[in-house]
């Protein structure tokens, strides 16, 4: 039995939507090349931080209580930090999401009658909350939120911000979010996102650049740590947990900085001095590993969706062929019933729960209901291939991850079934 015949027999997918994926296969296969060249680059690169750190199997073992020489713990945030060119790092499973992460830096920075600035508009619902509306928001502390829109062509806006910082010296933290979150924009490349950095650094060396590195990591050579950014931040069961961390988040930069962040992250005075994890620190080095090459693997994933659905008419953010930024792909679908039958299709190739079917909630953190596909090992990794959405205009699903890419080959199949694609 050949491969199509399987998959039709056993999957019960269409043999013409199995032709189609195949022949946009042949479409995207020269832009895998360079997605493999920056998993090769960053795959050295993480290699010479290991070795760099000595690291050994005694830096897997466990500790308990206060966790005092702790050496995993210690030597994998010193991994992390040379991996993405940074003079220090917290990772830890105790920064339970990447709001988390994001949230304790800014409240380790950020004092009574400071300004959070962001040049990349308003972030994501959930990190909303952190800013102002929720108990214990930034602005119980009376420290504000601004921020400047996005220009027409999904540019930022440096010399608008320039000049609104030059009126505001209350401004203390610059703001990247590198990804999209639920906007139809492409996510900024490290490159993009340095020449920014620059232009503020050159006018206002002061200031704290602070990035939201969630779901970039690995997809370029360079991190926004080693381009001049002073603080990122992001998940473990993202891009750097590898599919294999099974929680924790990471905050990179500065040693100053990280100082000042890691008595909120703990207690002033005790820092990371304590903190101890009772199942070990195997999963977390073994996933930082393996991160470029699973991150490579769902960059392929993510263009061939971009690809099918260019094909078949709907908006996609960015094109297969653009530069990449992160490891999510926007489909635009405009209206719910598509939109549902795509997540649903998503759920339906998972190897964990691909039996469940998924329903819009009101999920803990959003304005909107959101519908999820999310069969994965670890709850929530979207590393993993997922896909969600907000219920509502322009009704769009967020595609990401896969572990490998086979897999989120078969996802699109199973999306292009569910959704009763004739060709």
């Amino acid at each position: 039995m050949d491969l199509k015949e399987y998959i039709c027999q056993h999957f019960k997918i269409n043999a013409a939507l199995i032709d189609f994926v195949n022949d946009c296969e042949r479409d995207v296969r020269h832009v895998f090349h360079g997605f493999e060249d920056v998993a090769q680059a960053n795959q050295f690169k993480v290699i010479d931080a290991f070795q760099k750190n000595n690291v050994s199997a005694r830096h897997f073992y466990a500790s308990t209580g206060y966790g005092y020489g702790d050496e995993g713990r210690d030597k994998l945030s010193q991994v992390f930090a040379d991996a993405f060119g940074a003079e220090s790092a917290i990772v830890s499973p105790m920064l339970m999401s990447g709001t988390h992460a994001i949230s304790t830096a800014l409240f380790g920075l950020l004092r009574p009658g400071d300004t959070l600035f962001s040049l990349t508009g308003e972030p994501y619902d959930t990190l909303l909350c952190t800013l102002r509306g929720a108990s214990g928001s930034l602005a119980e502390y009376d420290i504000k939120f601004d921020s400047i829109p996005l220009r027409a062509n999904v540019s930022i806006d440096i010399q608008a911000a320039i000049e609104q910082i030059k009126r505001d010296p209350s401004v203390k933290v610059v703001y990247f979010q590198r990804s999209t979150g639920y906007e139809i924009r492409p996510a900024f490349t490290t490159d993009y996102l340095a020449g920014a950095i620059e232009r503020i650094k050159e006018v206002f060396p002061e200031k704290i650049i602070m990035v939201d590195n969630c779901y970039g990591e690995f997809v370029c050579t360079d991190e926004p740590t080693s381009r001049g950014a002073d603080i990122i931040a992001g998940s473990l069961i993202k891009n750097p947990g590898g599919g294999i961390a099974p929680t924790g988040g990471y905050i990179a930069g500065k040693q100053e900085l990280i100082d000042r962040i890691a008595g909120r992250f703990s207690a002033p005075g005790i820092g990371t001095e304590i903190g101890s994890y009772a199942f070990g620190y195997q999963q977390f080095y073994q996933g930082f590993f393996m991160a470029p090459h699973t991150v490579c693997q769902a960059l392929k994933g993510v263009c061939l969706a971009a690809r099918v659905f260019e094909r078949l008419g709907y908006a996609t953010q960015p094109a297969f062929d653009a530069p990449r930024g992160d490891i999510t792909q926007s489909i635009v679908f405009g209206s719910e019933q598509p939109l549902t039958d795509f997540v649903r299709g998503i759920q339906r190739a998972s190897a964990i729960d691909g039996n469940v079917v998924p329903y819009a909630w009101d999920m803990p953190g959003y304005d909107d209901q959101v519908i999820m596909a999310a069969g994965t090992f670890v709850q929530g990794a979207s590393v993993e291939l997922t896909a969600d959405a907000p219920i509502r205009e322009p009704y769009a699903a967020y595609l990401q991850g896969a572990l490998t890419y086979e897999h989120a080959k078969l996802g699109i199949l199973y999306a292009l079934q569910t959704m009763n694609i004739q060709l």
